[in-house]
């Protein structure tokens, strides 16, 4: 590894992270908040600022990364991010323990939007967009946005791309690497408008509530400004509009760019999207019916709650206005596994993807049809193409270090949590990037009850998630050391 060209990239990453954390003191004194909050935040910023200035000094010079380089610079950019992103919370005191205050930031950037902070109306306001700041940011990836702002990181920019980027294939909108991040990050500065305006002028929430939320939902997040989220309002417009640009947060965002190019065709031509589309419905009308039969209310509160769940759940926002803890075993089982299924590839959701999940079921079926003509040739295709060897070993590869990291995390959890279904669940919530769980760690649950050592087993679980697996553990083999 380029050690030198990879901290100076983390350098630029971190002075971005800086400068943000700067700009929520502003928010704070807009707010008239107290003075030591507002000193706090940019204690925390200046701090931040002046260690990736020096860094960036002491490690000056070309840059030219390799692919292994593009890892390095990703993995330690975000661990550099949360460790100068979670100054803001120690300093000010809202979340004095260095390791909670971690946990608080790695789940801002990897959108998870699980928390350990219980009164959420007692946090100050420039602590609360800092939270949602780290949502959005977190959402295209940090990273990507250095490469769209920063035109000299077109010479590494796609081994970063790669590395930062969810699902298994990276759509290049254009030839040049640095304008598809601009493009990307364009549609997503276009969804974060049009939310805020509705949120505000067709919702009735105030701005910074508006713009909070907006943050939480188009990075598919979580984080509220209210202990009780989304349900604190009250409202079906508000839960509307959240259900619709979550579901969009949830689909490839190439497929936007396309439909906004005039190709709005696009969405139905591509199979991730339709079969998003169909298990997202045929989950909210069992989940309807489930808890209607089971006298959890009203018809149209039912699909409602059914519908902002299911699609919170699997667009991995986490957003909750319903307990669903308190549903009946067959829905909380189904949420649980659209946890690990996840949203489309390409969008800011995180879980296994829905095209991994189908170019599976495809090669199972293959091996169905083997068993009984041995001699057959039969190829897997994913939208009418032939899916090539090495691609189907990436996804079988894939999905069972996703499910060996589950079962090894969810036995060290077990140590911490009072019962096994909280251990499950906390572990699908945060290598999935949803947020709330079942049980200790359900909808009106937080983290906050989960020991310290528990919390460092979910933040590397939430780094896992958010990276895709082959972009952190690939730091652990002694071969990515050596020249």
């Amino acid at each position: 590894m380029n050690k030198r060209a990879v901290f100076h990239l983390v350098s630029y990453m971190t002075l971005v992270i800086g400068i943000a954390i700067i700009g929520c003191a502003g928010v704070s004194f807009y707010y008239h908040e107290p003075v030591k909050i507002q000193l706090s935040l940019i204690d925390a910023g200046l701090v931040t600022m002046l260690c990736a200035i020096v860094a960036g000094f002491l490690t000056r010079g070309d840059i030219n990364l390799s692919r292994r380089d593009g890892f390095g610079v990703v993995t330690f950019g975000w661990l550099s991010a949360t460790l100068f992103g979670s100054l803001p919370y120690i300093f000010s005191g809202v979340i004095p323990h260095p390791v909670s205050a971690i946990f608080e930031t790695m789940s801002g950037f990897t959108t998870t939007g699980a928390s350990v902070l219980s009164n959420l109306e007692a946090v100050p306001r420039g602590i609360h967009f800092w939270r949602a700041l780290t949502h959005w940011f977190g959402g295209m990836g940090v990273l990507v946005l250095c490469v769209a702002i920063l035109p000299f990181l077109g010479v590494g920019g796609m081994q970063i791309y790669r590395a930062e980027m969810p699902g298994p294939s990276k759509d290049r909108l254009t030839p040049r690497i640095t304008t598809t991040a601009k493009l990307l990050w364009g549609v997503y500065a276009l969804l974060t408008l049009a939310e805020t305006l509705l949120l505000k002028f067709v919702g009735g929430m105030g701005w910074f509530d508006a713009l909070c939320h907006t943050f939480g939902t188009v990075a598919t997040g979580g984080f509220s400004t209210r202990s009780a989220s989304i349900g604190a309002f009250d409202s079906g417009v508000v839960d509307t509009i959240v259900i619709v640009f979550m579901f969009l947060s949830g689909i490839n965002f190439a497929l936007h760019y396309r439909a906004l190019t005039g190709q709005p065709g696009c969405y139905f031509r591509d199979p991730e999207f339709r079969s998003f589309s169909a298990v997202l419905f045929l989950a909210v009308l069992f989940i309807t019916f489930n808890i209607w039969f089971a006298d959890y209310g009203a018809f149209g509160r039912c699909f409602r709650d059914a519908a902002f769940t299911a699609t919170s759940i699997m667009s991995t926002t986490g957003f909750c206005t319903a307990d669903f803890d308190r549903w009946p075993d067959a829905s909380r089982y189904l949420l649980v596994l659209l946890m690990f299924v996840g949203a489309c590839a390409g969008s800011t959701s995180g879980a296994i993807k829905l095209v991994r999940v189908g170019v599976l079921l495809k090669m199972a079926l293959r091996e169905v049809k083997l068993f009984m003509r041995p001699q057959a040739v039969i190829q897997v295709k994913y939208n009418g193409r032939v899916v090539e060897r090495d691609v189907l070993s990436h996804i079988v590869a894939f999905f069972i270090m996703y499910i060996s990291t589950f079962v090894i995390a969810v036995f060290l959890m077990s140590m911490f949590t009072p019962d096994l279904e909280s251990a499950t669940s906390s572990v699908a919530a945060t290598l999935g990037g949803v947020g709330p769980g079942l049980a200790a760690v359900g909808a009106a649950q937080n983290y906050a009850a989960i020991p310290l050592g528990g919390q460092g087993i979910l933040v590397l679980c939430m780094l896992l998630g958010r990276l895709e697996l082959y972009t952190v553990l690939i730091l652990f083999l002694p071969s990515y050391w050596k020249r």
